[in-house]
């Protein structure tokens, strides 16, 4: 029987058994081969879970993961054996009345991979065999396994800059540079942004942000009133991403938006408390980006035509049995970008 990654509870991480269907209809078996650690599993890894969003049961974690084909189900096209994929852990019913009406990233039945939202938890994705959705499975031709296990969080990023509206020339903040902060800025840029600011507070993140392509990086925590200058006025910057899920990093760029300017939220970790009456008189927009749907084949199109190079924030790989060491260097933002898992051959 395959084996599979378990969290039972806040640092309590387990290999186990978990079966494997065969391939029915539309579906195919597919070999992992590798998958990235994202901020989600270490919530549920340190803490347990975030927000109002706790483990109930024992959960396989992974969502960001690419493999092998190694069989197909009756009635799949476009597919074949051996075919490098990603799989898209973004898997709504199509039939509610989200999904009808166009945002399936709302989908009321949503199965997204390594998820404790619903209850029972919708088991991950970090598993030796998985079988998918063929539709879930877009073909990598000429990218790595490791590229095409970036595609989930680029993916992340494509939809927020979809949500944002139009970059081009504006000048855009991005506040929190993980990954997926350093995605934002990479799609920000690809939409035409025209000038970019990152803050974080570690020189290591924000040294990935300028290679990235941000024009002007300032450390927040060595300097807390750094966004000072941009909030000249009434405020100078079109669009923030905020990419940390930290209050103070949302509240003290605030000042800087500019009247009718854009919040696009997209970290997560809880609730936070907003001075509300100065996003109403400077009439700000303020908008959540949650997950993604068809950005996801968009982020593997755009890495294969070289549109945007995920390679450099892939700073570490694990054989998967080391686990615990992998989960521990993605707790050290002092050196990990993107940790990922290593399931075989790469």
């Amino acid at each position: 029987m395959a084996q599979a990654l378990f969290v039972h509870g806040s640092g309590d991480l387990r290999l186990g058994p978990c079966e494997t269907a065969n391939p029915a209809a539309g579906e195919v078996q597919v070999a992992l081969r590798r998958g990235g650690i994202c901020g989600s599993d270490l919530h549920y890894f340190n803490h347990g879970g975030f927000g109002t969003v706790r483990l109930r049961e024992p959960m396989i974690l992974g969502h960001e993961v690419a493999g092998e084909i190694t069989e197909i189900g009756p009635d799949v096209t476009g597919l074949a054996v051996g075919d490098l994929v990603a799989i898209s852990p973004s898997r709504p019913c199509f039939a509610c009345v989200e999904c009808k009406r166009g945002l399936p990233n709302q989908c009321l039945n949503m199965r997204f991979y390594g998820s404790a939202m619903p209850f029972p938890h919708i088991q991950g994705a970090f598993r030796e065999v998985i079988t998918a959705r063929a539709e879930n499975c877009i073909k990598a031709d000429g990218l790595s396994a490791a590229e095409a296990a970036m595609a989930e969080p680029l993916a992340v990023a494509l939809h927020a800059t979809r949500r944002a509206g139009n970059l081009v020339g504006q000048r855009v903040l991005v506040t929190g540079c993980g990954p997926i902060g350093v995605l934002a800025i990479m799609a920000a840029r690809r939409a035409g942004a025209g000038e970019i600011i990152a803050t974080d507070i570690s020189d290591t993140m924000l040294d990935y942000a300028r290679k990235a392509g941000a024009d002007t990086c300032l450390n927040t925590a060595r300097d807390p009133e750094a966004l000072s200058p941009y909030a000249e006025g009434k405020g100078t910057v079109d669009v923030l991403f905020e990419c940390s899920g930290a209050q103070v990093a949302l509240v003290s760029a605030l000042p800087a938006i500019r009247p009718q300017g854009r919040l696009v939220q997209l970290g997560m970790s809880g609730d936070m408390q907003l001075p509300m009456m100065q996003i109403t008189a400077r009439e700000l927009q303020l908008m959540g980006s949650f997950r993604f749907h068809e950005e996801f084949a968009m982020a593997v199109r755009m890495m294969q035509n070289g549109l945007i190079d995920t390679r450099p924030l892939i700073t570490h790989s694990f054989a998967w049995a080391e686990f615990a060491a992998a989960f521990a260097m993605a707790n050290d933002r002092t050196q990990a970008m993107k940790v990922q898992l290593e399931f075989g051959p790469c």
